[in-house]
């Protein structure tokens, strides 16, 4: 079985094709959901957090996602130390549910596949590249963003071209390419790779 991880920038459309990929029968593992679920479930995780960022972090045993988003994300520091924690329990997490998986390949979504590492797990990485407008755009309208904190979040990943280059594939989201063709090249390769693996 084929690991294949999907990254790319903020706003860049790594759900989208991730969805596509979900639609032709393929598992489809989201780090960001399954980050979110575990820093509410693994008891270890939530202790570190709250000892880091203080008792506000959860609110009737809740992650109180607001507030640590404004901790974290304006600071570097904060935010690489929270991945510290986040990222080895999602990728233990990620690697004990692909070996429950019978496909012929599956995906793995997340933002920061080359930043945490995990990437060391996976067979082919895909970027997804939008232009830098257009994944302004999308995240101001998805999570209700000011242009200044979008760009704050951008500042804190790994910088796009960058990225892209470590990537074994690159889709074009640019609104003028179409994404399925894309993604259909992609499924037909990992089959038959999949399959005689």
């Amino acid at each position: 079985m084929l690991r294949i991880g999907i990254t790319g920038g903020i706003g860049s459309g790594k759900s989208t094709v991730a969805k596509i990929f979900s639609v032709l029968g393929i598992p489809v593992y989201d780090a960001d959901s399954a980050s979110k679920r575990l820093m509410n479930e693994d008891k270890s995780l939530k202790k570190k957090i709250i000892e880091n960022f203080g008792e506000e972090a959860y609110v009737d045993g809740k992650l109180n996602r607001k507030y640590l988003a404004e901790k974290v994300f304006p600071n570097p520091q904060k935010t690489a130390l929270l991945n510290s924690f986040v990222h080895p329990v999602t990728i233990k997490d990620a690697d004990e549910w692909m070996k429950k998986q019978n496909a012929p390949y599956i995906i793995k979504e997340a933002a920061l596949i080359f930043e945490s590492g995990s990437n060391q797990h996976l067979d082919k990485v895909i970027g997804v590249r939008s232009p830098e407008t257009l994944r302004i755009e999308r995240t101001m309208k998805r999570s209700k963003l000011t242009e200044e904190q979008v760009k704050e979040r951008m500042a804190l990943q790994m910088n796009e071209e960058e990225k892209l280059r470590l990537c074994d594939y690159v889709i074009i989201n640019d609104e003028h390419e179409m994404l399925i063709p894309q993604v259909l090249e992609l499924h037909q390769k990992f089959l038959k790779e999949g399959s005689n693996s």
